[in-house]
């Protein structure tokens, strides 16, 4: 049985900020880690993800150890980084790193502090040469990014496991869900910050073509709260700050 999709748009990246597009591989904003200590909390199924997947773009990567640190605490868990997954333009904020320089900047994101499983869970092993490239199959083009969603879609159809979780980007997901509603003109995508949507493959998908759908319930819950509205959040960050001032 294919597995259900959660499909995650990574949290506020200083790009998404006064569209400052020419940052390169964006990292998340002391906002945007905000919204992965709310979802951390609020995210009902750290129990139950098989599989944590990412695109290898950094504030992707920064949301997955984030937002979901007790689902990767688990041993059992493996955290996969997923090239078919980046960001669809060739905008500097979305052209990444190769392996190597991936490999340092992850460190030095993370440094020492606690999260609860080592930083050696990650694996880049899919981290392809060229895969920042923008050209051939990781091109910006409409018939090129179709080709990788359809690709992914596939390959997702065909894991063992139950639940598969995915961090990737709001444009992306659209190619990934084939689905367009809701389009925001300001935000270019239908997804808000740390939005989690849930996805079941269709009766008719093979290992030859696969095409997802929303699940009911994840229609109805769509959209996210605001960290900076909620005070119990606001207080706990403070506490971690004094605590662990690298967390953030």
């Amino acid at each position: 049985m294919p597995p259900t999709l959660h499909l995650v748009r990574h949290a506020e990246g200083c790009h998404n900020v006064n569209h400052a597009v020419h940052i390169h591989d964006a990292t998340l904003t002391h906002n945007g880690k905000l919204q992965c200590l709310q979802l951390q909390k609020s995210f009902p199924h750290h129990n139950t993800i098989d599989l944590v997947l990412s695109s290898p773009l950094r504030r992707a990567i920064q949301t997955a150890i984030l937002s979901f640190g007790p689902t990767l605490a688990r041993p059992e868990v493996p955290y996969l980084v997923i090239p078919a997954a980046q960001e669809v333009s060739n905008l500097n904020c979305d052209v990444g790193h190769p392996r190597n320089l991936l490999e340092i900047s992850i460190s030095q994101l993370f440094g020492e502090e606690n999260l609860g499983f080592s930083l050696g869970k990650i694996n880049l092993d899919a981290v392809e040469d060229g895969w920042n490239s923008k050209t051939g199959y990781w091109a910006s083009e409409k018939a090129a990014i179709e080709k990788r969603a359809a690709d992914l879609r596939t390959w997702l159809f065909q894991r063992p496991e139950s639940h598969v979780l995915l961090v990737t980007h709001g444009a992306f997901l659209h190619y990934l869900t084939e689905d367009w509603t809701g389009d925001d003109p300001v935000r270019g995508t239908a997804y808000l910050n740390c939005e989690v949507r849930q996805f079941n493959f269709t009766p008719s998908s093979s290992k030859y073509e696969a095409h997802i759908v929303e699940a009911a319930e994840s229609k109805k819950s769509r959209g996210a709260s605001h960290p900076e509205d909620d005070p119990h959040v606001l207080e706990e960050l403070g506490e971690l700050e004094k605590v662990e001032p690298s967390r953030l």
